[in-house]
């Protein structure tokens, strides 16, 4: 695991060393905010609590996570540092999960910086700072499941753009799994797929946790989704090694 650290401190140190953090923290915050206190009227509600906030946060992560994961290997591809990634005394595991962790860590840093809301919440009522904090859990695990899908499909190409495309659609299709537009097309024609979609949707396995409900087989879920598409990402890593 040491070694998965030191690649990971790297990588993080990586997002800090130029103005992608920024950017990214800026644009993440400005959207939040704009979306929890306009659209989600957060002062016209009357409640004291973060249900605006929380509402959101997965579709602000499925624009701005893919934003993040397209460089991750597309750039060191397109740039022949993979093989140098790979030449170091590190396994291939090693190296997906260092990516991995330091960009998670990064969107850990970007919500611990909304802390103004729940100071704000705390300040205007009396919140269920449980069901606060359970939130906050299940946004760092969506953004985790949206960047574990990220990274394996920037592995599969050199061009960032496409790597953006494909994440954000591949993330898209997992958001939108359990909406009944989807549900109901996949019921009158796949049946068999449609109760797939339900058990694989992020979203409502999100929002348990908004409700203050952080069940085991919501946790089991998003490991093993995160666990697979890193396996899936090394298995990627492996065959552009091996080419």
């Amino acid at each position: 695991m040491r070694t998965t650290f030191i690649v990971a401190r790297r990588e993080l140190g990586g997002y800090f060393a130029t103005p992608v953090a920024s950017v990214f923290i800026v644009i993440f915050l400005v959207l939040q905010g704009a979306l929890t206190f306009n659209l989600g009227n957060f002062f016209g509600r009357g409640l004291a609590d973060l249900n605006p906030f929380f509402t959101f946060i997965p579709w602000v992560f499925l624009l701005l996570v893919p934003a993040i994961t397209m460089r991750l290997w597309a750039e060191e591809r397109r740039l022949g540092t993979i093989e140098l990634l790979l030449s170091l005394p590190i396994t291939n595991a090693q190296a997906v999960l260092g990516k991995f962790l330091a960009a998670w860590a990064f969107c850990a840093i970007a919500l611990a910086l909304t802390f103004p809301f729940v100071i704000t919440v705390n300040i205007l009522g009396n919140p269920d700072n449980g069901v606060i904090a359970s939130g906050y859990v299940g946004a760092l695990l969506i953004a985790g499941a949206f960047l574990s899908v990220g990274a394996a499909l920037s592995a599969a190409t050199k061009n960032q753009v496409i790597a953006f495309v494909l994440g954000l659609a591949v993330c898209f299709l997992f958001a939108m799994a359990s909406y009944s537009v989807v549900t109901d097309f996949l019921s009158q024609n796949i049946p068999t797929l449609a109760a797939i979609a339900r058990r694989l949707a992020v979203i409502d396995r999100f929002q348990d946790f908004t409700r203050g409900v952080v069940s085991a087989r919501d946790l089991v879920f998003f490991a093993s989704f995160i666990v697979f598409w890193l396996f899936v990402n090394t298995v990627i890593v492996e065959r552009t090694k091996a080419d």
